[in-house]
């Protein structure tokens, strides 16, 4: 290899009270892909903040194309070469794709704005990566979808002629339709001689992606690598134990109860003859491809877009529900996917947050009088009992990591003694060790004899956790496997290519 594009030599920065970072040493080359992992906290985003002149270091050096540079402002990292993406964009919504594209550096003619030529230049930065016919420059992008979003960020890095691309948790917003969409677009930055810094905790992204990967934790190299090594390699490189530890051990014969959720012949617009059966026990995964229709069946079971034919009963009782509050009254609950827009209050306690759907189902809701089914003592006792982490139970939830919000939303549903829990996306946003209890609570949960339906995008997620697997495409169901089945095999039966009989 040639110099590389940027090298970070020993890097160090402490906070009040922390050292975030401890001699860090790390590099990136032009035209290739250096993953960046490590759990929330491990000094991935400081060290990035440093190369990128938000944070100034307090020793080692930063070298960007073989001169060492000491960055005061972002803007100084910009002019160097270096843009980075962050997972909340930095676009303006009410501006046009151009517009965001060229923000301080529009095209003039006598003096005012040349918007002719901005959307020209727009269009075949767009064209790069063969986004001209998708995406106008005379979009306003409050009106594009996120993927789009995010290509917008990287054409707006490319139009500054960055040499050094910073990706941060790029796909934590995407689906995989859109992921797919990412990484092309990733493929193309390699081929035009780009650095890429790329942040995951997604294995599969990195066994994709990368060519090298670093490991940070507690601010420190944990390991290096000039090749990407297996994923259990990696996560023991993160968290100091196997992938296999991950997910408890599967149900047992003995473990499996009775059918709690039987599926007979229903649909709806969405969705088309579905017939399944889960028992007390047992943890389902639903795989298939963004559409294919896993999150409608979701929340047809719960009564939000409610079944039209068929039959589905719940413990031997009829359960066609046309509302949620119905289905929550009969023993359901659901974990959304998106925890911050769907399922909790950001400005209210950890325990106000776990009593919201049994105070509102009690009719108490903002009455000063408590039972154990709306109490704050029973409730933090939950908390407590599912080991809920980040101080006290009276601080607003949204201090709290992803993975202890969601045991939060666990604990909400638990206080109603669910028959059968749905979980959407119930790692989305979770460090990796964090991911480990939530699959273990999950394991937990159907040993005391609750009925697990889990909805993930994240196949191996599935594989790992699930006791069978039930495969969807274009609203139906297409395959039925058990726990043990290859990756390859569920693929082809979520894209078509190859008949699976279910």
């Amino acid at each position: 290899m040639n110099n590389p594009a940027i090298e970070m030599r020993g890097i160090t920065k402490s906070f009040p009270g922390v050292k975030a970072l401890k001699s860090v040493s790390f590099s990136a080359y032009r035209g290739e892909v250096h993953a960046l992992a490590g759990e929330n906290g491990a000094g991935k985003s400081t060290l990035m903040k440093i190369l990128s002149g938000l944070y100034r270091l307090d020793g080692g050096a930063v070298v960007v194309s073989g001169e060492e540079r000491h960055f005061t402002h972002p803007l100084e990292a910009i002019r160097a070469g270096i843009a980075v993406i962050y997972q909340e964009f930095s676009l303006l919504p009410e501006r046009t794709v151009a517009q965001n594209i060229f923000l301080g550096r529009e095209p003039t003619r006598l003096g005012l704005i040349d918007h002719k030529a901005m959307n020209a230049e727009a269009r075949r930065v767009l064209a790069l990566f063969g986004s001209a016919h998708r995406i106008e420059p005379d979009t306003v992008v409050a009106d594009l979808d996120v993927a789009s979003q995010q290509l917008v960020e990287i054409a707006k890095a490319v139009s500054l002629d960055a040499k050094v691309i910073v990706m941060d948790e790029p796909t934590a917003a995407l689906n995989e339709a859109e992921c797919e969409v990412l990484f092309g677009l990733v493929d193309t930055l390699k081929k035009r001689n780009v650095a890429i810094i790329y942040i995951t905790h997604r294995m599969r992204e990195i066994t994709r992606l990368a060519d090298r990967v670093t490991v940070l934790k507690d601010g420190e190299t944990a390991a290096s690598f000039d090749h990407v090594p297996e994923p259990d390699t990696i996560v023991r490189a993160m968290v100091g134990r196997d992938i296999g530890d991950f997910y408890a051990a599967p149900a047992t014969p003995q473990e499996i109860g009775d059918v709690v959720l039987s599926v007979r012949h229903a649909g709806n617009d969405r969705l088309k003859d579905i017939s399944f059966e889960l028992r007390a026990g047992e943890i389902v995964g639903f795989a298939g491809l963004q559409g294919a229709g896993r999150v409608a069946l979701a929340q047809a079971i719960f009564g939000f877009l409610p079944f039209t034919e068929g039959e589905v009963l719940l413990v031997g009782n009829p359960a066609l529900f046309t509302n949620p509050r119905d289905a929550i009254r009969a023993g359901i609950g659901l974990l959304p996917g998106d925890r911050k827009a769907e399922a909790l209050v950001l400005m209210q306690s950890v325990a106000d947050n776990g009593l919201l759907t049994s105070r509102a189902l009690s009719g108490l809701a903002g009455k000063a009088d408590a039972t154990p089914f709306t109490s704050a003592e029973e409730m933090n006792k939950l908390l407590h009992d599912l080991d809920v982490r980040g101080g006290s139970f009276s601080q607003e939830i949204k201090a709290l990591s992803g993975g202890n919000q969601q045991k939060a939303i666990v604990a909400r549903w638990l206080a109603l003694a669910p028959r059968l829990l749905i979980f959407i996306e119930p790692t989305r946003g979770i460090d990796v060790n964090a991911k480990a209890g939530i699959y273990h609570l999950m394991r937990d949960l159907a040993r005391k004899g609750t009925a697990i339906m889990m909805v993930s995008s994240d196949l191996p997620e599935v594989l790992g956790a699930a006791d069978r697997i039930l495969v969807m495409r274009a609203g139906e169901l297409v395959a039925a496997f058990s726990r043990g089945v290859s990756e390859a095999d569920v693929m082809l039966a979520a894209t078509g290519e190859e008949a699976v009989a279910a």
